[in-house]
C-alpha cells in the first residue's frame, strides 16, 4: 500500500500562499472553522502525549474497497463471512447508536460501510473510534458482512489512525460551490465531489485508450523538447524564459508539431506525443495557459486518414460504457444540448460552406478583400487592416457558424492564409486539405495533409514573419530554418533533440 495521504492542508507553494490560507480561515471563522481546527489540534497534542503517532509510516492494505465490492457484492442480506480484509480510507460519515457505530469509509475506488461493535472491539477502542473526525484516514481490520438491509460492510475488530485531518471537510451536500475555490482547493473538491473524481477517472481511461489504439496501428510514442529556440507550429503567444548556461532566450512550446515532423523526415513514419503545451493567453472555461495536447503524424497518408484516425480514437475510447452522450454547446446567451450516438458517422463540411449556411451568402478566399470586409461588418465582425481574405472568412465562421456545431463535425477546407503548415487542396489552390473537429461548439482536434514542399513552406513562413512584423502577436516568432532544412534532406541522428547553442542559419 502507498503511504497514507495527509488530510491537513498542503504546504505546496503551487496551491496557495500561507497568507491566502490564513485569510481563508479568517473569512470562514464565522462558520466555526477556527474553533473546529483548534479542537482537532488539541486532539493531536493529546495523542502525542499519550505516545500515539497520528501519522504512522505505513499500513498494509489487503484490498481496495472496489475489490471487496467486486468479490462480495452479491452477498445476501444478513450474511456474515470469514473473509478477512485490511482496508484503508477516509472517514466520510459516522453514526453512533450507543453500542454500535456505522461509518462510511472512502478510498479512490469507492465507499464501504464499517460496522463497529463495542462488544467486538472493546470499550476503549470503541470510544476511540467515536472520537474520530470526518476526514481522518484510518486503517481497519475485520470480516466482510452484509447488514439486515443488505448493505455490504466490514465488521471491524481492529483499527488504527493513519492520518489526522486538522481541517474539516466541506459540507457534503453543498461542497465547494464557488468555482474559483473549487479549482484553487482541488484537493478538497475531490474529497467531496463525486463528479470531479469521475472526470479524472474518465480522462485516464481516454488517454489509456488513445495509447492502445495508436500502438495497435504501429505508432511510436516519443518525447520532444518543451524548450524551443523558436515558437512555432501554431498561432499563439509563447511564454519566454532564459537559459542561464547557454545565455539564450527560449520559448515554452506552443505546439508539439515541428519536432514530430522532423521525426517523420527522419524515417520514423508513425509517431505521437502526449505532452504539455504552454500558451501565454487568456484564462477562461475554454482556455488555460498550460494544457495537455496529443499530436500524431503518419507518413504516406493524407488528411482523410487523419480524419478516420481521429474519429476512431474517440469512438473506441469506451470510458463511460456507452456511445450515447449528451453534448452541451451553443452560446452563453443561447445554450444548446443534443443527445448524440458517437458510433454514427460524423458530419464533414467545408468552412466556406458552413459560413454560407449561416449567413446565406457564398464566401471564398478568391473574392476581393473589400467585399469580404463589408460582409464581415454586416455581421458585427471587426477586421484588422492586415487581415486577408482567409483570416476574414475564419472570423466570419467563428462569429456566425461555430456555435451551431454541437454534434461532432469535421470542418474542412481552411483558407491557405490561416494554415501555414497545411498542403493546398488538390482541387482548389485557395483552400487547404485541413480539418478541425468541433464538438459542443468547441474545437477538439486539428489536422491536415502535411506541406512537404520546402520551397512552398519557406514562402508560408515568410508570410507569417511579415504578419508578425505588422503586429500579429500570434504569428510565428521567426522563420524556423532548421525545419526547412529538415524538409530538404533527411535527419540522421536517433537521439532526440538535445538542447544546443543556436546555430546561425541563412
Amino acid at each position: 500500500m502507498t503511504e497514507p495521504v495527509p488530510a491537513s492542508t498542503s504546504d505546496s507553494p503551487a496551491e496557495s500562499t500561507a497568507a491566502d490560507v490564513e485569510q481563508a480561515d479568517v473569512e470562514q471563522a464565522g462558520s466555526g472553522l477556527v474553533a473546529e481546527k483548534a479542537k482537532r489540534l488539541a486532539k493531536l497534542d493529546e495523542m502525542r502525549r499519550a505516545g500515539t503517532d497520528p501519522y504512522p509510516y505505513r499500513f498494509d492494505r489487503s484490498h481496495t474497497l472496489d475489490e471487496v465490492r467486486e468479490a462480495h457484492g452479491a452477498l445476501e442480506p444478513g450474511t456474515e463471512t470469514e473473509h478477512r480484509v485490511s482496508l484503508a480510507g477516509r472517514v466520510m460519515l459516522i453514526r453512533d447508536s450507543g453500542k454500535l457505530v456505522f461509518a462510511t469509509m472512502r478510498d479512490r475506488a469507492g465507499e464501504i460501510q464499517l460496522f463497529v461493535s463495542r462488544a467486538v472491539v472493546g470499550d476503549v477502542a470503541f470510544v476511540t473510534f467515536t472520537e474520530l473526525d470526518l476526514g481522518d484516514w484510518v486503517g481497519v481490520h475485520g470480516t466482510v458482512m452484509t447488514t439486515r438491509k443488505g448493505e455490504l460492510s466490514v465488521k471491524v475488530d481492529g483499527f488504527e489512525l493513519l492520518s489526522k485531518a486538522v481541517r474539516p471537510l466541506p459540507d457534503k451536500w453543498h461542497g465547494l460551490t464557488d468555482i474559483d475555490t473549487r479549482f484553487r482547493q482541488r484537493y478538497a473538491d475531490l474529497i467531496v465531489n463525486d463528479e470531479a473524481r469521475r472526470a479524472f477517472q474518465v480522462r485516464h481511461a481516454v488517454i489509456s485508450s488513445f495509447r492502445n489504439t495508436l500502438d495497435g496501428r504501429g505508432f511510436i510514442e516519443v518525447e520532444t523538447p518543451v524548450l524551443h529556440v523558436e515558437a512555432g507550429g501554431a498561432h499563439a503567444r509563447p511564454f519566454i524564459t532564459h537559459h542561464n548556461a547557454l545565455d539564450m532566450q527560449l520559448y515554452l512550446r506552443i505546439a508539439l508539431e515541428l519536432h514530430l515532423k522532423r521525426l517523420i523526415v527522419g524515417g520514423m513514419e508513425r509517431v505521437f506525443e502526449i505532452g504539455r503545451i504552454f500558451r501565454n493567453e487568456g484564462i477562461s472555461t475554454r482556455h488555460n495557459p498550460e494544457f495537455t495536447m496529443m499530436e500524431l503524424y503518419q507518413a504516406f497518408g493524407d488528411y482523410t486518414e487523419m480524419i478516420e484516425i481521429t474519429e476512431a480514437l474517440i469512438t473506441t475510447a469506451d470510458a463511460t460504457g456507452t456511445s450515447m452522450v449528451t453534448i452541451h454547446g451553443g452560446t452563453a446567451a443561447n445554450p444548446v444540448s443534443a443527445t448524440v450516438d458517437l458510433a454514427q458517422p460524423w458530419r464533414r463540411a467545408r468552412m466556406i460552406d458552413l459560413v454560407h449556411e449561416a449567413i446565406g451568402v457564398e464566401v471564398h478566399p478568391s473574392q476581393p478583400v473589400d467585399q469580404l470586409r463589408e460582409l464581415a461588418a454586416a455581421h458585427g465582425v471587426s477586421c484588422a487592416p492586415r487581415w486577408g481574405q482567409g483570416k476574414i472568412i475564419e472570423e466570419l465562421f467563428e462569429a456566425t457558424a461555430e456555435h451551431a456545431l454541437v454534434r461532432p463535425t469535421f470542418v474542412t477546407g481552411h483558407p491557405v492564409e490561416i494554415s501555414p503548415l497545411a498542403r493546398a487542396d488538390r482541387h482548389d489552390p485557395f483552400l487547404t486539405e485541413r480539418f478541425e473537429l468541433f464538438i459542443g461548439s468547441r474545437e477538439i482536434a486539428n489536422g491536415y495533409s502535411e506541406l512537404n514542399d520546402p520551397v512552398e513552406q519557406r514562402v508560408r513562413f515568410e508570410a507569417e514573419q511579415i504578419a508578425k512584423e505588422l503586429g500579429d502577436d500570434e504569428a510565428a516568432t521567426a522563420i524556423d530554418h532548421d525545419y526547412l532544412r529538415a524538409l530538404e534532406y533527411s535527419i540522421k541522428e536517433v537521439i532526440l533533440f538535445p538542447t544546443l547553442r543556436p546555430e546561425v542559419l541563412g
